[in-house]
């Protein structure tokens, strides 16, 4: 009888076949604790509403740098995969990135602070990937400009996601749409004035 309990207690250690599951669950529980109480929220927390233990945290993440990366993977691979198809513009791609940056306020700040570390610029060169292939698609769509690249637009998404970070929560739609008007006015066919 007491082994029936223990295999169907959702708490049974599994060993090493609970590892994607225990990792999904931590990433899942850090964007649900550091939105409600930011970067100062104790990292065991994370284990605590995960239903881990503190060992299964450790182990997936060393520290808070490894699991904010792991957050901001998730976000890049969905925007990898959203801007795949032919028809999405750079429009679409900042709309995600308000909604990204919405959802992952608290990590904002460490992953700037860690702007340097390998596995933080490692996600950089992917992201500026996926808005190279943007861009070029939008020039010869004649939707933007020939004076931008893509370096334009990696800086104008970190300026926004920044943005978005310090405003309150009731105003963040109407401050991103005024920052995505004076993109929009820079970034037009047109718009680019040569260097003085």
């Amino acid at each position: 009888m007491a082994t029936q309990q223990s295999a169907a207690s959702p708490r049974a250690n599994r060993g090493p076949a609970a590892g994607p599951d225990n990792r999904r669950a931590l990433i899942a529980a850090a964007r649900q604790i550091y939105a409600d109480a930011g970067m100062d929220a104790p990292f065991s927390a994370v284990a605590k509403r995960a239903g881990v233990g503190q060992g299964s945290l450790y182990r997936h993440f060393p520290d808070r740098t490894a699991l904010a990366v792991a957050v901001y993977e998730e976000n890049l691979a969905e925007l990898e995969a959203f801007a795949q198809p032919a028809d999405v513009t750079l429009d679409d791609l900042f709309d995600r990135v308000i909604a990204q940056a919405t959802s992952s306020v608290g990590f904002l700040e460490l992953i700037d602070r860690h702007r340097h570390d390998a596995r933080v610029e490692a996600l950089g060169a992917r992201f500026f990937e996926v808005v190279q292939r943007l861009v070029e698609r939008e020039q010869a769509a004649g939707r933007v400009g020939d004076h931008v690249d893509p370096g334009h637009i990696t800086l104008a998404t970190g300026m926004l996601a920044s943005e978005i970070s310090r405003t309150d929560p009731d105003q963040r739609d109407a401050v991103a749409r005024r920052i995505l008007t004076i993109f929009g006015d820079a970034f037009a066919p047109g718009a680019g004035r040569p260097s003085p």
